[in-house]
């Protein structure tokens, strides 16, 4: 993490300090009801950055208190996209660990008197829970005595009433200004076979009761989270104090969470593109799930260079996907080896060359070790269509008729003739090669200023490409529903000629097609026949604004 301090180290230095702790222990908490996204990666490099930072110790769990809802495959996707950011837990846990722990804890506020079983519907305590500046009215079972509170709660148990019929509320303030305090609900009937009990519950609890109770279990020191749950401190608060749990008790902190521009950040919504085949998948590269950014070729590296420069404050804000993109370029520019690629195939043939050779080519003059790749020459190549200009603009550095260019790690070459068809069309350009130019061994005195991109003719490989842009469109005349914005244009599939050397790529390699964009092996390759995505462009919109 950064050498900087943010507000929620400030407060873990101050506990330390103080000897109200003496180890920090954070916690990650994902439900398994949806594929981590970008924004998970924010709370995921704080957490485990506080464990690094301070010799502390950060647990995996997984908050599945909700069984309708959450799968195994989601809890498998989680951990492999925490162990793709190079994050290792501690434990890995989950809340139904815990259930018999939380229905102990249950138990114990009804002999306390702190709290009751309710038959209200959901729709009547939504009407009797007041406003914020109305106080709430009583439920007419809020006076239960305890004996019976408890023949209910072990009746609800026990699978006597159906979904629905039977709530167990918190006995705590129908007046309070925090609507959360007003005795809220902590355990419902929900009769669904659970991913890791099986059906040996039938009674769940709520996310506000089962949290604190696990945090105070683990002996978790800090349990950050993000804003939405200021709110929810009190009640947080009101748990762990209640059920008795020793000091040092959990604290909750609050951050603001991630929001980036033209980004989906609900896993409903995302949940419902993959339902509905909008995408590949979760794992689309478009999704800004972990694992649709890890197939679009995202470096982890770059997603945590990311969120440590964005920081941690207690205030919302949306980030630049400029931004995001100039970190993943940034670090492409440093470890992605460069390829030729021709989008837009046009034939040279170089009427002086006979034979070809295997030209030494490198590969990232930005690495910190210099490689080589072989690139196959010989007297037919393609060039890109937008690198020729039958009618040059001025100050025009490419090729044009009688005109120069170098190719790249190869030779310079003059175009003598622009053959076209009876439309005008340009169909093959006769060239010829300046034989002492070689890039390396150049003799020829021939100063050029535009270098190209090309491949052999003989030996190049067609490939897929899928050009992407983002889920969203722009906001435009305040239309911000997603349905409404969805970029039916946000995947563009096009062919390309490349090098040879990519055939021995493995899948998930990135590679810069030269004066085009960063591209990366995508799974769905199969032998020769490959396909490659987007990563990112060259241009930085990001740094060019600022």
């Amino acid at each position: 993490m950064s050498e900087f301090k943010n507000f929620i180290e400030d407060i873990i230095d101050g506990d330390l300090a103080s000897g109200k702790v003496s180890e920090v222990y954070t916690r990650f908490p994902p439900e398994p009801n949806g594929y981590l996204h970008i924004g998970h990666a924010k709370s995921l490099c704080i957490n485990f950055g506080i464990k690094a930072k301070y010799n502390g110790k950060c647990n995996l769990r997984f908050d599945d208190t909700n069984p309708s809802k959450e799968d195994v495959e989601y809890v498998e996707s989680i951990k492999q996209d925490i162990k793709w950011l190079g994050f290792e837990w501690d434990k890995l846990l989950f809340a139904s660990d815990y259930f018999d722990v939380m229905f102990d804890c249950a138990v114990k506020l009804i002999k306390k008197g702190l709290a009751y079983v309710s038959d209200e519907t959901a729709e009547e305590i939504r009407q009797r829970r007041g406003t914020l500046y109305e106080a709430g009215i009583e439920s007419p079972f809020r006076n239960r005595s305890v004996e019976e509170n408890l023949k209910l709660f072990y009746e609800m148990r026990d699978g006597v009433y159906e979904d629905g019929a039977k709530v167990l509320r918190a006995k705590i303030d129908m007046g309070s200004p925090n609507l959360n305090m007003r005795d809220p609900v902590i355990y419902r009937v929900l009769h669904a076979t659970h991913h890791n009990t099986g059906d040996k519950w039938c009674i769940y609890p709520m996310y506000d009761f089962a949290h604190p109770i696990e945090d105070a279990h683990e002996g978790i020191t800090h349990s950050i989270c993000t804003l939405e749950f200021e709110d929810h401190r009190p009640l947080y608060d009101w748990v762990v104090q209640n059920c008795d749990f020793p000091k040092p008790q959990p604290q909750q902190i609050e951050f603001a969470r991630l929001n980036v521009t033209n980004t989906i950040m609900s896993k409903r919504y995302l949940k419902k593109l993959v339902d509905e085949g909008k995408v590949l998948g979760w794992d689309d590269p478009r999704m800004p799930t972990l694992s649709g950014l890890r197939r679009r070729g995202y470096p982890p590296e770059a997603l945590k260079d990311f969120c440590e420069r964005i920081g941690v404050s207690k205030a919302n804000s949306e980030v630049q996907e400029s931004y995001l993109q100039s970190c993943v370029r940034d670090n492409l520019n440093r470890t992605a080896n460069r390829v030729m690629a021709v989008f837009e195939p046009l034939k040279v043939v170089l009427t002086n060359y006979e034979g070809s050779e295997i030209l030494s080519v490198e590969d990232n003059g930005n690495a910190e070790v210099l490689t080589y790749r072989d690139v196959p020459f010989s007297k037919e190549l393609y060039i890109d269509r937008s690198d020729f200009a039958l009618v040059p603009p001025p100050k025009y550095y490419r090729l044009k008729p009688d005109g120069y260019v170098r190719l790249k790690g190869a030779y310079i070459i003059h175009c003598d003739e622009a053959v076209t068809d009876e439309n005008g069309n340009v169909t093959e350009l006769r060239c010829s090669v300046v034989h002492n130019s070689k890039s390396g061994e150049d003799t020829s005195g021939i100063k050029v200023k535009g270098v190209i991109q090309w491949v052999d003719a003989k030996t190049s490989v067609d490939v897929t490409v899928r050009k992407l842009q983002s889920l969203l469109t722009d906001v435009v005349d305040g239309v911000t529903d997603f349905n409404e914005r969805f970029n039916e244009q946000s995947m563009q599939i096009v062919t390309a000629k490349v090098e040879p050397s990519l055939l021995s790529a493995k899948i998930g390699d990135r590679f810069q097609f030269m004066r085009v964009g960063y591209y990366v092996l995508d799974k769905d390759s199969v032998g020769s026949k490959l396909v490659f995505n987007e990563i990112v462009g060259l241009k930085d919109s990001f740094n060019a604004v600022k």
